[in-house]
């Protein structure tokens, strides 16, 4: 009976140090596996798996929002009035990070739930008197204003700013109102900026 156990754990013993044995050879392997990684990015995998972009927005790591746009392609002029209160069309887009900017509209729409930053520059019309009022816009709900509707002088410009959260679709924007008119150049006064400052 002492030589069936003696064997019995004999048998035991082998097998433990077999298994011993391939889980320290697959742990040779794996580090083999991750210096080669590191070999091969420089040391700094988590950089390049921030970088993996699908769609719109990173794999893994943080999104990147972004945009900033100008009001005028080219040339100079006036825009408006209109009669109803209208999106400016901020056509000279400098960056779009993520594309939920659309200069065809004026629209901001977040693809992103997240706690968002937007800023917008207003500069007067430049002949009669001041007639100036441009609002930010959420989903149709006006969050701020800039304005110059009265005095003798010229060149006037005012800007404002806000932090907000957004919901997936939520749509910001500027909006030139009723019967008001700004002006712009290639100076690139009247400007429209936002950016993600962490997804929620």
């Amino acid at each position: 009976m002492s030589q069936y156990l003696s064997s019995n754990i004999y048998s035991k013993i082998t097998n433990l140090v077999e298994k011993i044995q391939l889980l320290e050879a697959k742990l040779q392997n794996t580090e083999k596996e991750v210096l080669e990684l590191r070999s091969l990015t420089g040391g700094n995998l988590v950089q390049i798996l921030n970088s993996c972009v699908c769609g719109n927005l990173m794999v893994l790591g943080t999104p990147q929002v972004a945009f900033s746009a100008a009001l005028r392609e080219s040339g100079s002029g006036d825009t408006g009035p209109f009669t109803t209160a209208t999106p400016l069309q901020y056509k000279r887009v400098f960056s779009n990070a993520g594309s939920n900017y659309n200069s065809a509209t004026g629209i901001f729409t977040a693809t992103v739930k997240g706690m968002y930053f937007f800023r917008f520059s207003m500069f007067n019309n430049l002949s009669q008197s001041p007639n100036s009022v441009v609002s930010l816009m959420k989903n149709g709900q006006r969050l701020t204003s800039v304005w110059d509707t009265s005095g003798t002088d010229a060149n006037d410009m005012g800007s404002n700013a806000v932090v907000i959260p957004l919901n997936l679709g939520d749509s910001v924007y500027v909006e030139l109102q009723p019967n008001r008119i700004v002006y712009d150049d290639g100076m690139n006064y009247n400007t429209f900026s936002g950016f993600l400052l962490f997804a929620m």
